[in-house]
């Protein structure tokens, strides 16, 4: 590998890159990516890394400031590689994510949306209500750290506070590294993950899950128990795969939160995927149903379910609704909150939908409108299988614009569906993450 050269020169910027940094050209025209950098700042920067294509860089000064430039409120960030965007302003990040989306639909997918959808924004900090913390003892500092990884992701960032997780997780960064640090099995701990539903009397909402690659001696179990109520947490193990973590104190928590839309509440396990932002879900859901229009008449049909956060408060407006989903645990648990909640009209399949599904029953129940929330490698083998032109509206939420992108061509290019609107959701401030939502009606 060719040396790097490290002296400090300048650049300047000319975008902003789908992860958040600056982009520029040096001379004779090859691309650098610099972390640090804004659109319209001229810095001075040194190369990190370097390739046949594309050089990465770091900013070390900003000669010249963009005005939506502001100051960075964590002071991790920068260190820290859980936020991208913290020093450039809120109002503008979201309209940076518009872009990404629109180029991605334009450059992806060759279409364009007939009108774009006012942003989804909410409060821009304390928001994460899920995440995953990397542990490492660091016997040169001898002290073990809890937070996310660096932007150089072999090492975990020193936090002592978090602008990003809700107040009730941010908290217990500081007495967590204490708390592994007092522990046997301190260097067998590699993360603890956090999710976090509603509050009961005896404790805040906060799951915390431990991955343990040893068995944990019984001086670090009563530690672990005696931990819980003094910070009014539920504790869970991990000591092997998803299907081994199991409750330490309270014997038997209770997870769930609340839907103000259809009043319903969702029951799930602490390794559960649930929306991040709940503010931002509320809104989401609300605006899934208005591009629906949901009638009290309708059959809708909603892939990639997972617990039945679309599902179920669709379920109060509709006379029928069945959600399909690939992780077998998450149908079991849709199935009992439909029941805990008495909607009787919402059904739910376990089924893969990568796979040929053309034969399964629920395919061939008949529906009025289709919602689809799928992961970020999208929906398309499942629309290819489809019978679309049963379908009178299609609503797409999604977590990544080129799949959504690629989709879109799909259904408009090959299918002759048009793109009515599209627009972004904010679930992620501060960080590149682009969630965005779309209408197709039939052309």
């Amino acid at each position: 590998m060719a040396r790097i050269d490290q002296t400090p020169f300048e650049l300047d910027i000319l975008d902003l890159s789908h992860d958040g940094r600056g982009v520029a050209r040096r001379e004779g025209g090859k691309t650098v990516f610099v972390a640090g950098a804004l659109p319209g700042e001229r810095v001075l920067a040194r190369q990190t890394s370097r390739s046949r294509h594309f050089d990465e860089a770091m900013a070390l000064d900003v000669l010249r400031a963009s005005p939506d430039r502001v100051a960075p409120r964590c002071p991790h960030f920068g260190t820290c590689g859980g936020c991208a965007l913290q020093h450039l302003d809120e109002a503008v990040q979201i309209l940076a994510k518009q872009r990404v989306l629109l180029e991605n639909f334009e450059r992806i997918g060759h279409v364009s949306p007939d009108a774009v959808l006012p942003p989804l924004t909410g409060g821009a900090w304390h928001y994460r209500r899920k995440g995953r913390f990397s542990v490492r003892r660091v016997e040169k500092k001898d002290r073990t750290l809890v937070g996310f990884r660096e932007r150089d992701p072999r090492f975990v960032a020193e936090l002592h506070e978090c602008h990003t997780v809700v107040p009730a997780v941010g908290a217990l960064i500081p007495v967590l590294s204490q708390l592994v640090d007092g522990l046997e099995a301190r260097r067998e701990i590699p993360q603890i993950e956090f999710i976090v539903g509603d509050a009961t009397p005896t404790f805040d909402g906060v799951a915390l899950v431990f991955r343990h690659l040893q068995p944990l001696g019984e001086r670090d179990l009563e530690a672990l128990r005696a931990f819980a109520p003094r910070h009014r947490v539920a504790v869970f193990l991990q000591p092997g795969g998803v299907d081994s973590v199991h409750p330490l104190t309270p014997a038997a928590p209770s997870l769930s939160f609340r839907l103000e839309d259809g009043d319903v509440s969702l029951a799930f396990r602490p390794l559960d995927f649930i929306q991040v932002n709940a503010p931002i879900n509320a809104l989401m859901i609300a605006r899934a149903f208005e591009l629906l229009d949901l009638r009290s008449e309708d059959r809708v049909l909603d892939l990639f379910c997972g617990l039945g956060n679309f599902t179920l408060p669709m379920a109060r407006r509709v006379a029928a609704v069945v959600g399909v989903e690939g992780d077998a645990g998450l149908v079991a648990r849709a199935r009992e909150n439909a029941a805990r909640n008495g909607l009787s009209n919402a059904t739910f399949h376990a089924a893969d939908l990568t796979q040929d599904q053309r034969g399964a029953a629920w395919m061939r129940q008949g529906f009025d409108k289709l919602l689809l929330d799928p992961p970020r490698s999208g929906a398309i083998d499942v629309l290819r299988q489809l019978p679309l032109d049963a379908f009178g509206r299609i609503v797409y939420v999604s977590c990544h614009p080129a799949s959504l992108a690629r989709d879109a061509g799909y259904l408009v290019n090959e299918r002759g569906w048009r793109l009515v609107s599209a627009g972004v959701m904010d679930m992620f401030p501060q960080t590149a993450h682009v969630e965005s939502i779309a209408l197709f009606e039939r052309g």
